[in-house]
C-alpha cells in the first residue's frame, strides 16, 4: 500500500489531524490484513459517495471502502539537513512515504504559540522546503561523484546520470524542488524516481484553519489564498482546507451528533475527507468497484494498470488466469438501476487484457486457473 506522509512545523496541528484521523476514520483492520500497522501509521477509509448506490442495487448492506495509508512523521526544525533536533529521522521517514500531506497553520490563537513566533504559512512551506532541497543536494553531491566515475569508463548510462544530475543541482540551488523540473522526458523521470529524492515526491498542502473559518471552506481567510497561490505558483500544487481540532471533536461524537454539529457551522464535513481524496488521487490512485449479494468493495488500482493487473488486486489466481473483465461504468450502472437493465441497455461490456481500467469501473472478472 502506497503511503502519504504528514509533516509539519511544531504547533500547526500535524498530530492532532493524524491522532483524530486514526480515531474517527481508521479502517477496520480484518479488512486489510495485508497492512503492517505501526504506532506512527493509520489507515484511513477513502469517502466515496458512490459505495451506498451500489450497496442499494446489490441489495447489500456490507459496504468495504478502498484505504489509503498516512505517516506521522517527525516533527522539523529549521537545521534538520545537518541532523538538528529529529532532523535525521524526519528525513529517513519522508524518504520511505510515496507523498507528503503539509499541514500549515492558517489560525490564530494567542493560547497556541508557534514555534517561529508568528503565524505565517508561506514562511512555514519554505522552511521545511529549504531543508529538504539542501538534504536532496547532498545527495546529489554524492550521486554525481560516483557517476562521474563510472562514466569515465565510458559508462553510457552513468554519463547520462551526470548530465541530469547537474541538471538537477543547479535547479536545486535555486531552492527549488526537484518535482518542478522543467524539460522532463520519461526517461529523466524514471532516472529522478531512482534517485530518490525527497523534493521529486508529490505534495498537497492542507491549511488548517479555526472552526469559523470551514464553513465558506476558508474563502474569506487570508492566510488560505497566500497558501493557494503559493502552492500553485512555486510548487504546482494542489492544497485544500481542513480543522483539525474539528475533526478531533467529531472523532469522539456519534455520527448524528456529528452531523448536526457540523450542520451549526455551516459545514458537510471538517475537510478531511476532501484531504483523503486527494491524497489518494496525489498517489495515483483510483478505485474500481465489485458489487453483489456478500459485499460491495472499492478495490485500489494505480492509474495506468490492465485489466488482469486489476484482477490481480484481488487475488493472484485472478490475474494469472485472467480471461475477460465484465465492465460497466458506476454511472451507467446507476442510470439503468440493476445489472439486469444495464446489460439490455448494452453498457456491459467484455473487456480483455489491453483494457485499462477507469475510476469508477464495475467489474466481475472471468478466470481460470
Amino acid at each position: 500500500m502506497l503511503k502519504a506522509g504528514i509533516v509539519g512545523l511544531p504547533n500547526v496541528g500535524k498530530s492532532t489531524l493524524f491522532n483524530a484521523l486514526t480515531r474517527s476514520r481508521k479502517a477496520e483492520a480484518a479488512n486489510y490484513p495485508f497492512c503492517t500497522i505501526e504506532p506512527n501509521v493509520g489507515v484511513v477509509e477513502v469517502p466515496d459517495d458512490r459505495l451506498k448506490p451500489l450497496a442499494q442495487i446489490a441489495k447489500t448492506n456490507v459496504i468495504i471502502p478502498a484505504a489509503v495509508e498516512f505517516v506521522d512523521i517527525a516533527g522539523l526544525v529549521a537545521g534538520a539537513s545537518r541532523g538538528e533536533g529529529l532532523g535525521n529521522k524526519f528525513l529517513a521517514n519522508i524518504r520511505e512515504v510515496d507523498a507528503i500531506v503539509h499541514v500549515v497553520r492558517c489560525f490564530d490563537d494567542g493560547d497556541i504559540l508557534h514555534s517561529m513566533g508568528s503565524v505565517d504559512p508561506v514562511r512555514d512551506i519554505e522552511i521545511i522546503t529549504t531543508e529538504l532541497v539542501l538534504s536532496d543536494m547532498q545527495s546529489c553531491e554524492k550521486q554525481l561523484e560516483s557517476n562521474a566515475r563510472k562514466a569515465k569508463g565510458m559508462d553510457k548510462e552513468a554519463v547520462k546520470n551526470v548530465e541530469l544530475l547537474k541538471r538537477l543541482m543547479a535547479h536545486l540551488d535555486g531552492g527549488r524542488p526537484a518535482i518542478t523540473l522543467p524539460d522532463v522526458s520519461e526517461d529523466d523521470l524514471a532516472r529522478i524516481k531512482s534517485f530518490f529524492l525527497l523534493t521529486s515526491k508529490p505534495v498537497i498542502y492542507a491549511c488548517n484553519v479555526a472552526e469559523s473559518d470551514i464553513g465558506d471552506g476558508g474563502a474569506s481567510n487570508g492566510y488560505v489564498a497566500k497558501v493557494r497561490e503559493f502552492a500553485k505558483l512555486s510548487h504546482g500544487a494542489d492544497s485544500c482546507v481542513i480543522c483539525a481540532r474539528l475533526e478531533e471533536e467529531l472523532s469522539s461524537l456519534e455520527p448524528a451528533e456529528a452531523k448536526e454539529y457540523l450542520a451549526e457551522l455551516g459545514a458537510a464535513d471538517s475537510g478531511v475527507s476532501e484531504l483523503i481524496r486527494k491524497t489518494y488521487d496525489l498517489l495515483g490512485l483510483a478505485s474500481y468497484f465489485t458489487a453483489g449479494e456478500k459485499e460491495v468493495r472499492a478495490w485500489t488500482f494505480k492509474k495506468g494498470m490492465t485489466a488482469p493487473q486489476c484482477a490481480g488486486v484481488i487475488h493472484t489466481d485472478f490475474e494469472r488466469g485472467f480471461i475477460k473483465a465484465e465492465v460497466v461504468s458506476y454511472g451507467d450502472l446507476v442510470a439503468a438501476g440493476s445489472v439486469h437493465k444495464a446489460r439490455e441497455a448494452g453498457t456491459y461490456r467484455l473487456e480483455g487484457k489491453d483494457y485499462l481500467f477507469k475510476d469508477g469501473d464495475v467489474a466481475l472478472f472471468r478466470f481460470n486457473v
